[in-house]
């Protein structure tokens, strides 16, 4: 009942107070194509991503996310085509969400190339209100109605600059706030505009190890800035292992592995480091990404993004 009771008043500060965020990822360096439509293709190969998240298990109502992708180069030329698919389930609300990414590719160096990408986006928003009342303590508005399959489109742009060892990108999925309305028209739930800015670097520790410290910065209007840093290490090319911290709310353990040349998986675990910790144990999640390479080709070195 306590943990009932938290979650509605959680749900109804979300609501009436802030802006709504895109999901969040530990393992976002796997997932870079959600936030930067510019990563598409950048890899060289055919990736299909998918991926689940639960969070703050123990919670009623609490994020549960799933996630289907696939990216990939177009031919020899310097374009990249990606698609998505996610659905999100927090509380009352369902969401689902479809985006087609487009990104083109020039050599600004021998090493580096920069990349600008194209994002549009169809969603799909669900409300049930029955769902904020099991119990009295917090009775629900009668002007307060359900909402089904709502749509609203979008559109964002990214920019990717990277080589075999490094990246830094800026993006903003979303550049259309879109606002979710009752009867009275008011605005009940809000989607905001997110900027994301990423960074990372590879180091050669020797020739079996290798460290990468990572960074990504969310800025939301009407919300925390958070900044997620991170550092992983690979042994002989197989096994990823590391840590991350989620500024002012969670601490991080990741680790993968390289099952085959084309086949990984990742598995996440956040603890909160907030209030929050008093009414869940933590949050999962896990990967598969398989990659097609042309040629029956591959790259050389499996990457850390």
């Amino acid at each position: 009942m306590r943990t009932k009771i938290f979650l509605i008043f959680l749900m109804f500060t979300a609501f009436v107070s802030f802006a709504q965020q895109d999901a969040q990822y530990t393992q976002y360096m796997y997932n870079t194509i959600n936030v930067n439509p510019a990563y598409a293709g950048s890899r060289g190969a055919m990736s299909i991503f998918a991926l689940h998240r639960t969070q703050w298990v123990g919670l009623d109502g609490a994020p549960v996310t799933n996630v289907a992708s696939i990216n990939t180069p177009l031919n020899d030329s310097n374009l990249g085509l990606g698609v998505t698919f996610i659905n999100d389930k927090i509380g009352p609300t369902n969401e689902n969400t479809i985006s087609a990414d487009l990104s083109y590719t020039i050599p600004t160096s021998e090493n580096y190339k920069l990349s600008f990408g194209m994002k549009a986006t169809a969603n799909l928003f669900n409300l049930d209100m029955t769902k904020l009342n099991p119990v009295d303590a917090f009775p629900l508005d009668p002007s307060m109605q359900n909402i089904k399959n709502e749509f609203s489109p979008n559109i964002g742009a990214g920019l990717y600059l990277h080589s075999d060892k490094a990246y830094i990108g800026f993006s903003i999925p979303n550049f259309i706030e879109s606002n979710r309305y009752d009867d009275n028209e008011v605005a009940i739930f809000k989607e905001k505009i997110n900027y994301y800015l990423m960074a990372g670097y590879v180091f050669d520790l020797s020739s079996e190890v290798k460290f990468k410290p990572a960074v990504l910065s969310k800025m939301v209007v009407g919300a925390p800035l958070q900044l997620d840093i991170s550092g992983n290490f690979m042994f002989s090319e197989k096994f990823t292992i590391g840590l991350a911290y989620r500024w002012s709310a969670a601490l991080s353990a990741m680790v993968g592995f390289q099952v085959s040349d084309g086949m990984y998986i990742g598995y996440g675990y956040d603890r909160e480091t907030t209030k929050l910790n008093n009414y869940n144990s933590g949050s999962h999640e896990i990967f598969l990404r398989y990659e097609i390479f042309k040629n029956n080709d591959k790259i050389t070195t499996p990457r850390f993004f």
